[in-house]
């Protein structure tokens, strides 16, 4: 492990050597927040001196969300890649991995039976390409965020299953050899303690399960080196729902199925306990021989008019910062993306009223105690 023989400090000790399920109760608190490094501005200068990819380990891609498409088309601000010069810079410093958040989605980048829409995502890649990132893409088989055209069309099911496949070879096709990793089957298990898989699929219900094990075929087809992966939240610790992923994983691996990696989002809230067992859930997807990732990282919390606490930001700081521990504890897990890096474009308090604050820098982009988290983790094991 190389985080293991490597690196060694506070609450990571711990976490590695007993695991984060045996961590002591003083260790479950928020710790201190982390110095105000006072000596760094917003620049882009000092950014791309000092940016999260500039001290992770060789081999290591940290990540972010590139704000914008999709159901940010409503939201009260315009899309941020396309407009705001700032958010840009940033988002070619800080990170060496970039998601689309929306712009990859069926409803935006296939909105119509024949039209297209890759202009937005062209710019993503293009801009990463110029910017030495990587690409994750997001992602090809879901139940959410389809257009009318699909989810309501009088199609037979083999005219559906050759829609899936137009799709996924179609947008998998277009950036082939130039995307890093693709979410190929995403949210495909209910939640609860009996986790199926989703009727609401209409993939999945009108064809079977096996158009999973299709939905990974097509996708290696249209691009051998991209790696493929299952993708879901609340799936970070052992549970039902992340053991319905570790028998699919096994299933898929048995049938030949080009599965390459397994991959926890990561949304956590205040609202519910940190999900400690996470690197043990990470390392048996890792001892199938499948990469790992963190993909969707975002620390939600209950927020005042006045903003966030001390005590809260001390306590997001330690979840990121447990949860990046997490995955340089395990070998395979190579990439960990933050759903996006800055509060003034998130999508939590659309989706989750009275709560917010949930990325590592505040609306103005000033540094939280979590983005210090991140880059001090990253930095020790450089």
């Amino acid at each position: 492990m190389r985080l293991a023989t490597r690196w060694a400090v506070g609450v990571g000790v711990l976490s590695l050597l007993l695991g984060p399920a045996a961590l002591p109760a003083s260790a479950a608190q928020p710790s201190e927040a982390p110095p105000v490094h006072a000596q760094e501005d917003q620049s882009y200068g000092q950014a791309k001196k000092n940016g999260l990819r500039t001290v992770a380990p060789e081999g290591f891609y940290i990540g972010t969300a590139a704000a914008g498409g999709g159901h940010h088309l409503n939201a009260d601000y315009p899309d941020p890649f396309t407009y705001d010069r700032k958010y840009r810079r940033i988002l070619g410093a800080e990170f060496n991995s970039v998601t689309p958040e929306n712009h990859m989605k069926w409803d935006f980048i296939h909105p119509e039976p024949d039209v297209y829409n890759f202009g937005p995502a062209d710019a993503i890649v293009e801009f990463a390409e110029e910017h030495g990132q990587v690409v994750r893409g997001h992602t090809l088989l879901w139940h959410s965020q389809l257009p009318a055209w699909v989810t309501q069309g009088d199609f037979t099911d083999e005219e559906l299953r050759a829609v899936l496949k137009d799709h996924i070879q179609t947008v998998v096709g277009r950036y082939a050899g130039r995307i890093q990793q693709w979410d190929v089957a995403n949210e495909i298990f209910t939640d609860g303690p009996n986790p199926q898989l989703r009727p609401e699929n209409i993939f999945i219900q009108r064809l079977g399960p096996g158009i999973i094990a299709d939905a990974f075929r097509w996708a290696h087809e249209a691009d051998p080196q991209a790696k493929l992966f299952l993708n879901d939240y609340a799936v970070e610790g052992l549970g039902a729902k992340s053991t319905a992923y570790y028998e699919l994983a096994k299933q898929l691996l048995a049938q030949g199925v080009p599965l390459h990696g397994f991959a926890v989002q990561a949304h956590l809230s205040f609202e519910y306990p940190y999900p400690t067992t996470l690197r043990q859930n990470l390392q048996r997807f890792d001892d199938l021989g499948l990469e790992t990732a963190v993909t969707e990282l975002d620390v939600r919390m209950p927020v005042a008019a006045s903003g966030p606490t001390a005590q809260q930001l001390a306590q997001q700081a330690d979840w990121y910062r447990w949860t990046l521990e997490a995955c340089l504890a395990v070998e395979g897990c190579n990439s960990f993306t933050i759903w996006g890096f800055t509060d003034k474009y998130s999508w939590v308090p659309v989706f989750f009223s009275g709560f917010g604050a949930a990325n590592v820098m505040f609306e103005d982009y000033e540094r939280k105690p979590a983005y210090y988290a991140l880059r001090d983790t990253l930095a020790a094991v450089s």
